[in-house]
């Protein structure tokens, strides 16, 4: 087999030929990952719809999201900014309505090539986790099409009364507290990172995808292209019209 060759190998027949057992985890990101986009667009989306955002949250929530892909805003805060949106509604009600959306709205954004490499990991018997840095009311629906019993993400904070209080639970999982989230996880649960698979496509990952044995890049931005390219990470790239890996090459440069 030629090197070209062997960075093409199927990501399923390699997880087909890995040990078996919960020992192994195999810790997947949710938007950019697992889906198309991302998944707290649609909830957004809905609001705005249904005539329940006000402009100001409407300007807010704008102005947020470019001072955070501009990096003039932590992510932290931008959570809370959404959160604070949403202080007085019933987590009961916000759940329902996340159900309602990932069939509407997010279903079709799974990428059918994620879902073969969730279940191949699942066959072997691994520990499958979602680790994410969306709330439950985008995580959780997912993680239940995908039959995910485990869930790493983030929480709003509820008042006795089941109403969110505008904020969220800390610590925020993101960037390296995402790390700490799964090494905790690994030690509650007797799962070895050094055996273990991570697949993610933001630079915020880099933390996790260091202590993992297996870092597998998904359709990578920049920031952890040139991370996998440095590291010679093997890249998935994918599509969600597409049952396939449109490729598998070690480091992430295109």
């Amino acid at each position: 087999m030629t090197a070209q060759a062997a960075d093409r190998v199927d990501p399923v027949r390699q997880i087909e030929a890995s040990p078996p057992g919960p020992e192994v985890g195999a810790f997947f990101d949710l938007d950019g990952t697992l889906v198309d986009g991302f998944t707290a667009v649609a909830h957004a989306g809905d609001r705005i719809r249904r005539r329940q955002a006000s402009l100001g949250e409407i300007m807010g929530v704008i102005e947020a999201s470019m001072r955070y892909r501009l990096r003039r805003m932590h992510f932290e805060r931008l959570l809370v900014r959404a959160a604070g949106y949403l202080r007085g509604e019933s987590l009961e009600e916000l759940d329902e309505v996340g159900e309602r959306l990932f069939g509407e709205r997010v279903q079709s954004r799974v990428f059918p090539a994620m879902r073969q490499v969730v279940a191949a990991h699942q066959r072997r018997g691994h520990t499958v986790v979602l680790s994410s840095s969306a709330l439950t009311i985008h995580a959780e629906p997912v993680a239940r099409y995908l039959n995910i019993r485990h869930v790493l993400c983030n929480h709003f904070e509820v008042d006795d009364a089941g109403r969110l209080t505008g904020w969220i639970t800390k610590p925020v999982i993101w960037g390296r507290q995402k790390a700490v989230a799964a090494e905790q996880f690994c030690a509650a649960n007797d799962v070895d990172l050094t055996r273990s698979y991570f697949y993610a496509d933001g630079d915020e990952d880099a933390a996790l995808m260091k202590l993992v044995g297996f870092p597998r890049p998904v359709n990578p931005r920049r920031g952890l292209a040139e991370l996998a390219a440095e590291h010679g990470w093997p890249v998935l790239r994918m599509s969600p019209t597409s049952r396939g890996i449109l490729g598998n090459r070690r480091g992430g440069l295109k």
